[in-house]
């Protein structure tokens, strides 16, 4: 009896060790004894082959496994991955979502796609990811096909491809060409491939832009609806205007048509004063400039005159023949300094090109001996100067 209780509690005892170390098994298996981090995914469908226990790689290189799936009401999916810690570090916080298949028929994963500017930060516990992109699974494909097979009535579906037969008959080398252009027109089209993908994507911030702006363009175009309203509405207006402009335009053609060669002639002799004024512009502009400081004096504190006057020498009187007036005389504009003087200052005396220059040279200007003395003194004397022989000179 002894022997027989020994027997039966050692078999009970292996019996044991083995179902543990099948149970140690499976649970390494299934990474029941592995320490993981929660990350939840939201996506727009989890798919017709997405499991729990699918894995979750970066880079061809498992980094967690989906722990359970939840379906909203919605149709949105929720993910929730155990993630392995000791990855976590390698994992940016803006990681990409992809739920994809190696196959058509396979089996869905997670595969986290590195962002072309990874963030500093890492992927940490409880974060939320979006999913960018869903794979399309052939069963899905397959059911949505059924569903629109099961809409068709197979009559007219017959009765359709009667009629695609029909047209296709005895057309296959006019086919034949169609594709044969199709292929050497893709073969032109190819190289100019990358250009278009060039300009693709050059285009995007075009189409932003005139997203921006679209509820101002669509303002825009209300607007011009309208001012073309108010044109349609308006119209009987616009025809007495036009009618009257017509009128106003035959009326100057006529008075312009008959005053031409004296609107001409106008025109002609004014082009030489017209010269002048702009050959003496910078003069006519300081002058003005001028005035504008003399305006911005300040008042008289009582309302006067002021007079400025004092006793001068007398001048040198003009002479003959050396002062007279000369014609076509130059010299230009000359603004002297003005219209802003420094301080303590004043303007030059601009000698110009005329014929009379009060400073000539050898002008002594205090004269004592000179006809205007005799004049004062002893009222007009008739005859010529006193020494004919010095003509131009003292009398």
């Amino acid at each position: 009896m002894q022997h027989t209780g020994i027997r039966a509690l050692t078999g009970l005892a292996s019996v044991a060790v083995i179902a543990a170390i099948v149970a140690v098994a499976v649970g390494l298996f299934q990474g029941s004894f592995t320490e993981s981090v929660p990350v939840t995914v939201l996506a727009s469908r989890a798919g017709l082959v997405m499991n729990t226990d699918a894995k979750v790689k970066m880079r061809g290189v498992q980094v967690g496994k989906v722990d359970s799936i939840e379906a909203r009401p919605n149709g949105q999916a929720v993910l929730h991955l155990a993630m392995y810690p000791s990855e976590m570090h390698l994992i940016p916080a803006n990681v990409l979502v992809d739920l994809t298949s190696p196959t058509v028929f396979g089996a869905k994963f997670v595969d986290l796609v590195a962002p072309a500017e990874p963030s500093a930060q890492s992927l940490h516990a409880g974060q939320v990811l979006d999913s960018q992109h869903v794979t399309v699974e052939i069963n899905t494909v397959f059911k949505q096909l059924t569903a629109v097979l099961g809409k068709l009535d197979p009559a007219k579906l017959n009765e359709t491809l009667g009629a695609v037969s029909q047209a296709l008959s005895g057309r296959g080398e006019k086919l034949g060409q169609a594709f044969s252009d199709l292929d050497s027109f893709l073969a032109k089209f190819n190289p100019s491939i990358p250009a278009l993908s060039r300009d693709i994507a050059l285009s995007v911030p075009v189409f932003r832009a005139y997203g921006d702006a679209s509820p101002d363009l669509v303002r825009t175009v209300n607007n011009s609806v309208k001012i073309s309203q108010s044109i349609v509405d308006e119209q009987h207006n616009l025809d007495a205007f036009l009618v009257s402009a017509i009128g106003l335009a035959d009326v100057g053609n006529d008075v312009l048509g008959t005053n031409r060669k004296g609107l001409t002639d106008v025109l002609r002799l004014l082009a030489p004063t017209t010269d002048l004024l702009n050959e003496y512009a910078p003069a006519l502009t300081c002058t003005l400039g001028g005035l504008a400081q003399i305006q911005k004096s300040p008042p008289l504190p009582e309302p006067s005159i002021n007079i400025a006057a004092s006793l001068t020498w007398g001048g040198e009187r003009y002479r003959y023949p050396q002062n007279l007036p000369k014609v076509a005389a130059t010299g230009g504009p000359r603004c002297m300094s003005m219209p802003k003087l420094p301080f303590n200052t004043k303007a030059k005396l601009l000698v110009a090109d005329t014929g009379a220059n009060p400073v000539g040279y050898g002008n002594p200007q205090l004269l004592l001996n000179f006809d205007g003395l005799k004049q004062l003194l002893y009222g007009p004397i008739d005859g010529p100067p006193r020494n004919p022989a010095q003509v131009g000179q003292q009398g």
